[in-house]
């Protein structure tokens, strides 16, 4: 989970506050697309003159910007708006109004379900709507239990607000943009193309004027954010169609810009060209995130993935043999409905074939909607949990083996912040590791070569040896 906080407004019964002292509190939950989506739901509020509440009790505006891949996720929502009603109720009683919304995919999906569980919500807004926020609050203020979780002909991103040099860099040197929403994969499990909707890119001139004005405000990376994002197919200003490696490489061109990543990808959009963009843009970071979700054939068949185990193995090579100094990080579902032993063990060797530099994995959790809720064959918890463990057990030792190779190892590093002591600052390095080092504040924002000295449990020790930009 992610946190966000930022700007907005009050509410009918009791006293609203005045102008200048609207505030308001967004928490952001799951991907990086919706710490985006926060970012900018911050930027409408800050147009409309709302300023930053620290904490949720000081919020006239509270917004929960919310993510529906697994169930826990959404009864999480449903936990946090209880406590948030109470709040809500204490606030009225002090004389001070409450707005409380519920954004994001949770929003999309459930819609005025949200109003039934919990009748203290006065705006239900999906991703796709959320540049109406004003527009939704005020009517809120008359009509609480407003609901816009339609897919509108709009383009939202055509109706933001452009973010302030102020806001930029409050946020750090480092940014997400979204440049591809939706998904038109239909994976069984997922909801993604009924929250999020079809796949949608962004102009590239939009995208690229995007970065050039964080570029302006000091951001030096920036991660290029879709559902689908490696089926980016943005049209040029001449009308032409592009692909996300002609984007990466109009990104890296931006003045600034030292690093560029992306994500999420699918293996079946793993182009020729953007796997010679690994090999000929210096700046697109050698780390690649490319969900594989099962080892086996049977299970990938029924997930709907298009791939197959050989393929995901080709593109690896493929990409390896483009970008030897490449690293690779992955998904994985274990459980999913129908999974045997053998499915099991087939995911165990994919993970020891290809040597993750990290991973994620999860237990399958049925969406309703999603045909694997339905599914036969649906696997008990123990089961999930005992698999879970083997295949984290696998993951976290292919981490420590890939951080202690890097141990002698020199690689730029971009510094974001200070450390956790005095004279000490911390970055990423290419494979998204947190990097410590001594060194003053005014490295915050340069990219330095860095000697790996030592490991830390979740992070690495450098030495800088000279700032490179």
């Amino acid at each position: 989970m992610s946190e966000s906080f930022v700007l907005e407004d009050a509410r009918e019964s009791a006293s609203p506050a005045r102008d200048e002292d609207r505030r308001v509190f967004i928490k952001s939950f799951g991907c990086q697309m919706n710490v985006y989506d926060a970012e900018r739901m911050a930027d409408i509020a800050a147009e409309e003159g709302y300023r930053e509440a620290h904490a949720v009790e000081d919020a006239d505006l509270i917004v929960l910007n919310t993510c529906h891949i697994r169930e826990r996720a959404s009864e999480k929502i449903y936990s946090e708006l209880g406590k948030l009603r109470e709040l809500k109720d204490e606030r009225r009683r002090a004389g001070r109004g409450t707005t409380l919304v519920v954004a994001g995919c949770v929003a999309q999906a459930e819609g005025a379900e949200i109003l039934r569980r919990q009748p203290a919500v006065d705006v239900v807004v999906g991703p796709q709507s959320y540049h109406r926020l004003p527009e939704l609050v005020r009517e809120a203020r008359l009509r609480p239990g407003v609901v816009a979780a339609d897919f509108p002909a709009e383009d939202k991103f055509a109706h933001l607000p452009i973010s302030t040099p102020g806001a930029i860099r409050r946020r750090g040197v480092a940014a997400f943009v979204t440049v591809q929403e939706g998904c038109d994969k239909f994976c069984s499990f997922c909801v993604v193309p009924y929250t999020r909707g079809a796949e949608a890119s962004r102009p590239v001139r939009a995208v690229v004027d995007e970065i050039a004005r964080l570029a302006s405000a000091g951001v030096r990376e920036v991660t290029l954010l879709g559902q689908n994002v490696n089926a980016y197919h943005g049209l040029s200003e001449d009308g032409r169609g592009v692909g996300l490696a002609g984007l990466i490489r109009a990104a890296a061109a931006v003045p600034g810009i030292a690093r560029v990543r992306y994500a999420t990808s699918h293996p079946d959009d793993m182009s020729d060209d953007l796997i010679a963009a690994h090999r000929d843009v210096a700046a697109l970071a050698p780390f690649l995130h490319l969900p594989v979700q099962s080892g086996s054939d049977r299970l990938l068949k029924a997930m709907n993935r298009r791939h197959r185990v050989a393929d995901y193995l080709d593109i690896v090579a493929r990409v390896r043999a483009a970008r030897p100094d490449i690293a690779f990080s992955s998904d994985f579902i274990v459980g999913y409905p129908g999974e045997t032993d053998a499915d099991f063990e087939a995911t165990l060797a994919l993970v020891r074939a290809v040597a993750f530099a990290s991973a994620y994995a999860f237990k399958y959790s049925a969406r309703p909607g999603t045909p694997a809720a339905e599914a036969p064959g649906q696997i008990d918890a123990a089961t999930k949990a005992q698999r879970l463990a083997r295949l984290q057990v696998l993951i976290e030792a292919q981490l420590q083996a890939f951080n202690r190779a890097t141990v002698g190892r020199r690689f730029e590093v971009l510094f974001e912040k200070p450390g956790r002591r005095e004279g000490q600052v911390i970055g990423r390095s290419p494979y998204m590791q947190a990097v410590f080092a001594d060194g003053p504040r005014s490295l915050i924002g340069v990219m330095a070569e860095v000697e790996i000295i030592g490991l830390e449990p979740h992070s690495l020790r450098g030495r800088v040896v000279s700032p490179a930009s």
